[in-house]
């Protein structure tokens, strides 16, 4: 017990199912807010204001269109059940902790149709769109496998001939910073649809924390570019257009964060492209900043799943690499099975 009366770990809400993690539902939320108030004054919960030790949970794009099974681009992993295990895992741990945990923010993976990298934005010579997991390399374009859609041009604001300059630029853009080559994706995180949402067992986490600690959860949009891929929270995976024009800029609200919080905890959706992206990302800006600060990064590791499309691409060794990178910058590689009080550098309750 700490000095506040506080059990290192919480007990499990009776609401939580276990079972519906992987299905799509609606948060009572009413009801929620009247038991967060219970679970307040049952645990001497204190509002997130009074930490001593900040705490900022992040989740990358744990939406339904990555996590239910059936949904447009489910992470599987090579389970079978990948982001469906994770989510199981992720939501019990943010229930065990909430009376640490002083912070969330979530992003939001968030397309519309035409994206480059939708089957809609290419053709090839017979008018025909790329299937979905198709690998657009340089060659390619050379050889006229693909080029730009020029129908879709008027409605993004372009020319079919800048469109096709684009394309090339971006895929040797990618080439030459060793990113992965343009994969075309189903169509997935569109906004408005089903899909775009949190998953509902998360949400619904989030929304008891945030009502129990008096911590208001922070929400981020990205991905809306039609321009380039925005696989990373920080910022898209290309900057430049063709003819040297900003597309967007990277953000630092991830860095301050950092800088803000004594320890980040990142997980969530997949680990191979969107969370590998956003904390390599957000590693470049702390190397150049402060490397110290790489010690605050705790990564979840068992919240999170490599793309695995049997057939077709397999992310899990890329994603391992990654992540031993990471830790030899000086991150934390961490699993929900360990208490809090045994991660590096995390105090006791």
């Amino acid at each position: 017990m700490s000095e506040k009366g506080l059990t290192r770990e919480l007990p499990i809400p009776t609401f939580f199912d276990l079972e519906r993690v992987g299905e799509v539902w609606r948060a009572p939320y009413q009801e929620r807010a009247a038991q967060a108030r219970e679970w307040t004054q049952t645990y001497q919960i204190s509002p997130a204001a009074e930490d001593r030790f900040r705490i900022c949970l992040v989740l990358i794009d744990v939406q339904n269109t990555f996590c239910i099974p059936g949904f447009e681009l489910f992470v599987s992993g090579r389970s079978g059940m990948g982001a469906v295990d994770d989510n199981k895992r992720l939501c019990q741990f943010i229930y065990r902790n909430l009376a640490r945990l002083t912070h969330i923010k979530a992003t939001l993976d968030t397309h519309y149709a035409m994206q480059i990298f939708h089957p809609v934005f290419l053709v090839d010579q017979q008018g025909r769109h790329p299937q979905p997991y198709t690998l657009v390399t340089r060659e390619d374009l050379q050889k006229g496998r693909w080029s730009f859609n020029p129908a879709v041009g008027e409605m993004l604001g372009i020319s079919p001939e800048y469109g096709q300059r684009h394309l090339e630029h971006y895929v040797k853009a990618l080439e030459d910073r060793q990113k992965f080559d343009l994969t075309i994706w189903p169509y997935h995180a569109m906004l408005g649809g089903i899909g775009h949402a949190l998953v509902p067992s998360i949400e619904e986490a989030i929304f008891f924390h945030g009502l129990a600690r008096y911590s208001q959860p922070e929400f981020e949009i990205k991905g809306r570019n039609p321009l380039t891929e925005h696989y990373s929270a920080v910022g898209p995976e290309v900057i430049d257009g063709p003819d040297g024009k900003k597309l967007a800029e990277k953000s630092k609200e991830f860095l301050q964060m950092v800088i803000d919080f004594d320890a980040v905890i990142i997980c969530g959706q997949a680990k191979s492209h969107c969370v590998a992206w956003t904390v390599s990302d957000l590693l470049a800006d702390i190397r150049a900043n402060d490397a110290g600060l790489a010690g605050k990064v705790y990564l979840l590791e068992d919240c999170s799943s490599p793309v695995v499309v049997p057939g077709a691409v397999d992310y899990t060794e890329a994603a391992e690499v990654e992540y031993q990178r990471f830790a030899q910058a000086g991150m934390h590689l961490v699993r929900t099975d360990q208490a809090l009080e045994e991660w590096p550098g995390i105090p006791p309750a």
